[in-house]
């Protein structure tokens, strides 16, 4: 049984005023709900499509209570929101997707575990605590190696790769400098693959088709799907998705990024939200991933899924927004997402374009001829 069914009509808050909430709001005013903001950015991209803006930091708990006390339901676009806040939501019966997915994702350690605790693979890892474990635990790893922050950081941020003896003195000044860190083995893989699904408050569970993804300089670059993976591949990141779904008690759009090996996957990052992988499914899809997340939220049926057969996804950072834009003719049927970000600086994702096909094949050869993207 649904735990609530919430219809047009309704306010739903989301914490975090960034592109996923944006398009998290767009969807939902047009399924007739109004939208309340919370994040410290005076009209940040959410705020611009939504009925309205607290702008406060997202552990103000005045704020944090005047947003619940005007919302049916709250959600979130990024996994860092404060736990406690979340916990006063939980608390109040309106935050669906609780607080467990949230404390797991923030926390590397607590989601290793937990991928662990669902009997799926993971690159082997150890936890250090202090600079004197770093070469102990990297003795049971090898080389090469990577360590990561248990928390905070993304897109490559805090983290370090380690490749010989020589850089286990940077590695100690690392752990000494950020505390309780991972030390994981390095995966040589044959791909970066995501799998988003949304799970409903009844148990039932969508998945959109995989995507394959490649990165830049740590940060995503361009999503193709269907990911060119073997049925095996396939089946293994659904059943990884449905077991880690059912271990946590995932509610709403739920991503987990994999590296595929031969037949192999290894189960990466979890992110407990929509994801910038998933975005290609607002115009390759009957349904997008932010509508799905929406229906889950709210308590309502999840739609079954169809995709057109073909698309290509690509992250427009700062620094590519106006050499791509002058390629306005090439870019023809590619479908332009921009965020309303005020300020366009390196590295930050401003938008995206979206193109797509029957066949992958034949779109993506298209994209090559126009130098929209290049072969590896």
């Amino acid at each position: 049984m649904q735990k609530n069914k919430l219809l047009f009509g309704s306010t739903i808050g989301i914490i975090g005023g960034g592109q996923l909430g944006r398009m998290m709001a767009t969807t939902a005013r047009h399924m007739g709900y109004s939208i309340i903001v919370l994040d410290p950015t005076p009209d940040c991209p959410t705020a611009q499509v939504a009925d309205d803006q607290l702008i406060a930091a997202y552990d103000d708990m005045e704020a944090i209570r005047q947003l619940t006390e005007r919302c049916d339901v709250i959600t979130y676009e990024f996994e860092n929101v404060d736990l406690q806040a979340a916990q006063y939501i939980e608390a109040k019966g309106k935050l669906p997707q609780g607080t467990a997915s949230l404390r797991i994702t923030q926390d590397r350690e607590q989601e290793k575990n937990k991928i662990v605790e669902s009997a799926q693979p993971v690159a082997t890892f150890n936890i250090v605590q202090a600079k004197e474990e770093v070469h102990d635990a990297i003795k049971s790893i090898g080389f090469p190696a990577v360590l990561k922050t248990c928390r905070g950081g993304y897109d490559g941020k805090r983290q370090l790769k380690l490749e010989s003896e020589a850089d286990l003195v940077e590695a100690a000044d690392f752990v000494e400098k950020n505390g309780r860190s991972i030390i994981e083995q390095w995966i040589l893989f044959d791909k970066e693959i995501s799998i988003v699904f949304t799970r409903g408050q009844d148990g039932d569970i969508t998945y959109f088709p995989v995507a394959e993804n490649t990165h830049k300089d740590h940060i995503l670059h361009t999503t193709v799907v269907p990911a060119r993976i073997t049925e095996s591949v396939e089946s293994k990141a659904k059943q990884a998705a449905a077991s880690i779904a059912e271990t946590i008690g995932v509610v709403g759009t739920f991503t987990i990024e994999m590296f595929v090996k031969d037949d192999a996957i290894f189960i990466n990052e979890m992110a407990p939200r929509p994801h910038n992988s998933g975005h290609y499914t607002i115009e390759a899809c009957n349904v997008s991933q932010f509508e799905q997340h929406v229906r889950a939220i709210c308590g309502l049926p999840l739609l079954p899924i169809y995709f057109h057969g073909a698309a290509i996804m690509i992250n427009l950072l700062g620094e590519d927004v106006a050499s791509f834009m002058q390629y306005i003719n090439e870019i023809g049927k590619g479908h332009i997402h921009m965020y309303g970000k005020k300020e366009n600086k390196p590295k930050r994702k401003m938008g995206h374009v979206t193109y797509i096909g029957k066949q992958l094949d034949s779109l993506e050869q298209e994209l090559i001829n126009t130098q929209l993207i290049h072969t590896k």
